[in-house]
């Protein structure tokens, strides 16, 4: 299987062909330029393919309270350190014909943290794609929601250790979602757009009714194009990006305000803005990325809902990344620096009020090997929550040091 970089900058594939043997590695993966490359690929006949892939996270992480729901009987400052397999996927993508494609991944993500070993495999991504042009393409099963940058970005091409641990996951599905998607580029891939319907959320029990989830997006890339459904959190210097993103979701009485009455239904709504911009000078490459992430259940979880209703449906918050990268190899491999700061707030009422909201900064660096395809990298974080719970050191102040290997093939 060939890099994307072959491309030229800013040329977008129109052909249908090449278009349909592309596009499927590319959509989590992310094969772009200097970032992940999927493994042997075998041909049947003259259109056919499949390429089997395995990708792996091994991390070493230390916190400073102990247990995922730790009680008052633990005290914030005991500890805990922990090797595990952040992620551990393998994944068989392929072509039927020029049109047709598929893409299946299985994963047992976090094996071995907090003492649960022996993870249960199960489908991360199992979907089929149409591309008909650059302008129309269809995909449908169960793939990545369409609605945060985040979200969308390679889990395997992250400009920071990893994605935000709350804001960037929708409150129904979370970072997947079963439905189809119809989505293109324009204008030579400046503009693009997205348009999904999914199950979201999907409990009749306790639901009004159950109407589709309807999410869509828009992005313009105002220098060279991101042309591929998923986003890369940095190209390592290979593109001159600058995209602004916004996107919209909706799901129409997802629950009730008024549970045991069965009373007042309420729809949910959410909305985003977003910004990244990665430019290589002769000092080195910079990157920068920003959004804004607001979710609404027109306050559900403050009134009397039913027991299942998530907390994070009624929240905002931000992101902001940045990071160097310096113009020259270091021994074997590239470096590069980077920071993020994070702030999300749970509009809760209440005894509840201000106990979930907390502010995350964190910094660290990444050692590209073979680009994303084998690096170390390591993170400090300071995790502060303005409003301490006094009995739950997982609501309290705590520090998280972080090491990890990445390896593609």
């Amino acid at each position: 299987m060939e890099k994307s970089s072959k491309f030229a900058p800013g040329f977008v594939p129109g052909g249908r062909r090449f278009l349909a043997r592309a596009i499927v590695p590319a959509l989590l993966i992310g094969c772009s330029a200097g970032t992940a490359v999927a493994g042997p690929t075998l041909t049947f006949g003259k259109e056919g393919s499949v390429t089997l892939s395995y990708l792996t996270q091994m991390w070493t992480q230390y916190r400073s309270y102990s247990g995922p729901t730790p009680t008052s009987s633990v005290p914030n400052d005991s500890g805990t350190t922990q090797f595990f397999l952040r992620r551990n996927r393998f994944n068989i993508s392929g072509q039927f014909n020029n049109y047709l494609g598929f893409y299946t991944q299985i994963d047992a993500p976090n094996d071995g943290k907090f003492g649960v070993a022996n993870k249960g495999v199960f489908y991360r991504d199992a979907y089929l794609t149409f591309d008909y042009s650059d302008a129309i393409r269809l995909i449908g099963g169960k793939f990545k929601q369409t609605f945060t940058r985040e979200n969308l970005e390679d889990c395997f091409g992250p400009l920071t250790m990893d994605r935000s641990e709350v804001i960037s996951y929708t409150p129904f599905g979370g970072s997947r979602d079963d439905g189809v998607a119809l989505w293109g580029n324009l204008h030579n891939a400046m503009f693009q757009y997205r348009i999904m319907v999914a199950n979201g959320r999907n409990n009749s029990a306790v639901m009004p009714k159950h109407l589709p989830r309807i999410t869509a997006r828009f992005d313009v890339s105002l220098l060279e194009p991101e042309y591929a459904y998923g986003y890369e959190g940095t190209y390592l210097g290979t593109k001159k990006v600058l995209t602004i993103g916004v996107a919209y979701d909706y799901q129409k009485d997802v629950a009730y305000a008024d549970y045991p009455a069965r009373k007042d239904p309420v729809s949910y709504k959410a909305w985003t803005a977003d910004l990244f911009y990665e430019h290589p000078f002769s000092t080195g490459t910079y990157t920068f990325s920003t959004a804004y992430i607001h979710y609404d259940t027109g306050n559900a979880i403050n009134r009397n809902p039913d027991p299942s209703l998530p907390v994070n449906t009624q929240l905002s918050g931000y992101y902001l990344k940045a990071a160097y990268m310096l113009p020259s190899k270091v021994g074997i491999g590239r470096l590069q620096f980077f920071v993020r700061h994070e702030q999300w707030n749970y509009h809760l009422t209440g005894s509840r009020s201000g106990l979930y909201d907390a502010r995350w900064n964190s910094g660290g660096v990444n050692y590209y090997i073979d680009g994303q395809n084998l690096k170390i990298s390591a993170a400090f974080a300071r995790v502060t929550y303005p409003h301490q719970a006094p009995t739950s050191p997982a609501l309290q102040d705590y520090n998280q040091a972080t090491l990890g290997v990445q390896m593609i093939f």
